[in-house]
């Protein structure tokens, strides 16, 4: 018989979806109040190729995404009480 650590799996993956819901989140917010597509640094005019309609729709995205994988983490630690810290498995 051997362990297998399951508790501790669920917060694993729970600890990647926030750190990875934050970082995507943050970048929506900077990218909401300042930031811009590079295609405005190599165009002779601001916003030809992308509008800040289409960038804020994608920033728009960006957040919801984010705070959607936060959500999930939150989710993943409250489910990770649930489980068992071990479970024996035969070989």
């Amino acid at each position: 018989m051997r362990k297998v650590k399951i508790r501790g799996l669920v917060r694993c993956a729970a600890r990647i979806f926030l750190v990875w819901g934050s970082i995507v989140a943050i970048k929506g917010v900077w990218d909401v109040f300042w930031g811009e597509p590079e295609a405005n640094l190599y165009s002779p005019n601001k916003w030809d190729f992308i509008s800040q309609k289409q960038w804020l729709t994608w920033s728009g995205f960006e957040i919801t995404y984010g705070l959607a994988c936060v959500a999930i983490s939150y989710i993943l630690f409250k489910y990770a009480w649930r489980l068992p810290e071990y479970i024996e498995q035969s070989y």
